[in-house]
């Protein structure tokens, strides 16, 4: 994938500008228009352990593509550091507290990602959690005689 990021002024005592994920493209001819700094050819892996991730993106409102960053210097551009299409791998890395931003799925690839999904992921059935019934699998008990404390006791004589 193509990565780009512009930088866009901003009014604020401690910074001038920040950057921002600009366009991801499949890989293509030239620099798109806007972009301060642009990494061509992104590495983009495909895991079966990322299966539902996949499936979880197709099936969202917008699939995207989603493009983890970071500073190697404070005024340096952005560097990307992982290209994914997979919604629970993104989930991870922002719960880590990275950078992470995305942009829309290109037809051509989210094509793609349908065919692999449907080849290598099956969704998991749900089922109806069912409760904890102590008494449900217990076996019936007499209680006939009573404890000092006047609470009902097994029978233990059968």
């Amino acid at each position: 994938m193509d990565v780009g990021f512009r930088r866009r002024a901003v009014t604020s005592r401690w910074v001038q500008a920040v950057w921002e994920l600009a366009v991801v493209r499949l890989p293509a001819e030239g620099i798109p228009e806007g972009c301060d700094a642009f990494f061509p050819a992104q590495p983009v892996e495909v895991h079966p352990s990322e299966g539902e991730g996949y499936w979880l993106n197709l099936h969202s409102p917008a699939p995207c593509v989603f493009v983890m960053w970071r500073h190697e210097a404070a005024d340096a551009a952005p560097v990307p550091t992982v290209v994914t299409l997979s919604y629970n791998e993104a989930g991870r890395m922002m719960d880590a507290g990275e950078q992470v931003e995305q942009r829309p799925m290109p037809e051509p690839l989210r094509a793609a990602l349908e065919a692999w999904v449907a080849a290598h992921y099956t969704p998991k059935t749900r089922h109806k959690v069912r409760r904890n019934d102590p008494f449900q699998d217990a076996p019936a008990r007499a209680f006939t005689a009573t404890s000092a404390a006047g609470e009902a006791r097994p029978d233990d004589h059968g």
